[in-house]
């Protein structure tokens, strides 16, 4: 058992995800209800390398639950990849007396998580907070349930389009390493075609099945593709493929980009919010440490840091399939 924490911190790192504010609050007021002082960090590890802290009681987190982004900023440090500006954090958060941290991020933001506890046995606990959902140890990460519905609510509007005017439209969503949103979104929205990094259809295989949708009578088509895509380049190769060899189609591209990032999170994302926020910190006051807090089977889980990087979440190989039969 390690030193009694009556002082923990917590930040967000790494590109922002909706839910973040719905951790922030849930750490901050598990705090107060233990009473155990609480200080919030602005900017992740660049303001803990610049001391940008500020203390957080429960009402510092009234009426945040709602809002997309972080109350508390983010951002990418170069400076806390050297050992001198870790040095620089961990002099800080001695200086202000805190024995704990919570990181809500990404697998970046868990990487300098590891090495900070290794160099210092800083006791470290992570929230996953990204809207690939691609961190091992989690069946979903913050924010990836309002980025799903996002993404699935602009594909609708854009069928409308598609379908007035017999097009054929790319939907570029994100995922640059992990194809859930495109799956996921795809399925929900009815698209005829998903293109993930997991599974590399090739161009040939496309042009075959838009062809089939083609004779089958569909006079509009949407193509679903995450970002990683490898069938590719990139999605306006893609869309110029189809164009020479399909010119019965008018083809459109339209990438969703960082809105898929924004607006107030679901319902879903802030009970998991919630929930992951109160574990952290009860992790932290049991002495526990070097841990992500996630959640499988709908019960909320330990994974240890190092396994939630580098592990795979991987993809739905059934959904997948269902995929395949819902194209025919």
């Amino acid at each position: 058992m390690g030193k009694k924490i009556k002082k923990i911190a917590v930040m967000t790192s790494g590109g922002d995800s909706p839910g973040m504010n719905a951790a922030i609050r849930s750490v901050v007021r598990a705090c107060a209800y233990y009473r155990t002082e609480c200080v919030g960090i602005y900017r992740g590890y660049q303001g803990m390398i610049e001391g940008d802290f500020i203390n957080m009681s429960a009402r510092s987190v009234n009426n945040i639950i709602h809002k997309g982004g972080t109350i508390l900023k983010s951002a990418r440090s170069k400076e806390f990849m050297t050992k001198e500006g870790r040095q620089k954090a961990y002099e800080n958060l001695k200086e202000h007396e805190i024995d704990g941290l919570v990181v809500i991020g990404g697998d970046g933001s868990f990487t300098g998580g590891v090495v900070f506890n290794s160099e210092y046995n800083f006791p470290v606990i992570g929230i996953p907070g990204t809207i690939d959902n691609d961190i091992y140890g989690t069946s979903h990460t913050l924010g990836y349930d309002t980025a799903l519905n996002t993404a699935m609510e602009a594909i609708d509007k854009i069928r409308d389009t598609a379908s007035s005017h017999n097009r054929l439209f790319f939907v570029e969503v994100m995922g640059r390493d992990a194809g859930f949103i495109a799956l996921n979104a795809g399925v929900g929205a009815g698209a005829e075609e998903i293109l993930v990094p997991e599974e590399d259809l090739g161009l040939e295989r496309m042009l075959e099945s838009l062809q089939k949708s083609r004779r089958s009578g569909k006079s509009s088509s949407i193509v679903v593709v995450a970002e990683g895509d490898k069938s590719g380049k990139n999605v306006y190769q893609l869309a110029n493929y189809v164009e020479e060899n399909m010119p019965e189609y008018e083809v459109r591209v339209s990438v969703l980009g960082h809105m898929q990032r924004g607006g107030s999170p679901s319902c879903f994302d802030r009970v998991l919010a919630s929930r992951l926020g109160v574990k952290a910190v009860e992790f932290l006051i049991d002495g526990k440490s070097n841990l992500m807090v996630g959640l499988q089977d709908n019960k909320v889980v330990a994974t240890d840091l190092e396994k939630a990087i580098k592990g795979q979440h991987s993809i739905d190989k059934e959904l997948l399939r269902v995929s395949d039969i819902m194209t025919t």
